[in-house]
């Protein structure tokens, strides 16, 4: 179902994409140099379901529905600013914005659902997943729902 070198060729653009800096490369960072190996793998780990949840949501519409609807893309878009500007605002009322002192320890839950969040509402991900993936799609090769969702996994867990 999944040609070798179409694969190779799909994971190379993925690894480019993965590599670059982003909101969840710098959250996985962050939480590594302030809490430790533990807590940047969980916090990876979280932004590749919340890639996940995107991959699903292309294979089954949703991101479509958004990509049409103005509506739906703005309400996607005011959700994920809400969770940005809650976050800032947990950051300014903490009064220390930079502080050689050791970070406050959260808990894993916390970790991950924090970058679950901040993957899960940014839309430019889902729509870089109906952009992308499909490209690698064969409707000869079977089941296109099951190519998109296995390309989707692999760069849910290439993310990860």
């Amino acid at each position: 179902m999944f040609p070798l070198e179409v694969l190779a060729t799909y994971t190379l653009a993925c690894l480019l994409l993965v590599i670059s800096p982003g909101p969840d490369n710098m959250l996985a960072i962050g939480r590594g140099l302030s809490q430790g190996r533990l807590a940047a793998t969980v916090s990876g780990l979280s932004s590749g379901m919340g890639i996940l949840f995107h991959v699903l949501a292309a294979t089954f519409g949703l991101t479509l529905l958004i990509q049409t609807s103005e509506l739906a893309f703005y309400v996607v878009k005011i959700i994920g600013a809400g969770y940005l500007i809650w976050l800032g605002v947990k950051v300014l009322r903490s009064r220390n914005l930079f502080s050689l002192e050791p970070a406050k320890k959260q808990s894993l839950k916390t970790i991950f659902s924090t970058g679950f969040l901040s993957a899960a509402l940014n839309p430019k991900p889902g729509m870089f997943v109906l952009a992308f993936v499909p490209q690698f799609v064969n409707p000869n090769l079977g089941s296109v729902t099951w190519q998109m969702i296995g390309y989707g996994v692999w760069f849910a867990v290439l993310t990860a």
